[in-house]
């Protein structure tokens, strides 16, 4: 299989976190990720309220979150497991993560 792409935290940029989060599924996804605490199987993330998002959905999702360096991802035999990378970015642009997460709250997202 092939591997995960990962982006350095040079590479990562507020646009493409910006774009990420901007899509309500993908926040939810990512806060999702976020608030377990550990890294989360792919499944474990696939129910927003009571709706379950499709595995093709799901896997793009995923794909953008981690091209925009906000989790990263990696193999564990056929499970695909995620963790956040919310620490790594807060460092590099402090406030911006928190930010966002305050105006989902606020919108009432």
């Amino acid at each position: 299989m092939k591997p995960f792409f990962h982006p350095a935290l040079t590479e990562v940029r507020p646009e493409a976190i910006l774009h990420a989060l901007a899509d309500p599924a993908r926040a939810a996804i990512f806060a999702r990720i976020m608030q377990a605490g550990c890294v989360e199987a792919c499944s474990a993330v696939s129910a927003l309220g009571d709706r379950v998002i499709p595995k093709s959905s799901l896997s793009n999702h995923l794909k953008v979150l981690r091209d925009a360096g906000l989790i990263r991802s990696e193999r564990n035999g056929t499970e695909v497991r995620n963790h956040s990378r919310w620490h790594e970015v807060e460092a590099r642009y402090p406030g911006l993560l928190p930010g966002i997460v305050t105006a989902y709250v606020t919108a009432g997202a």
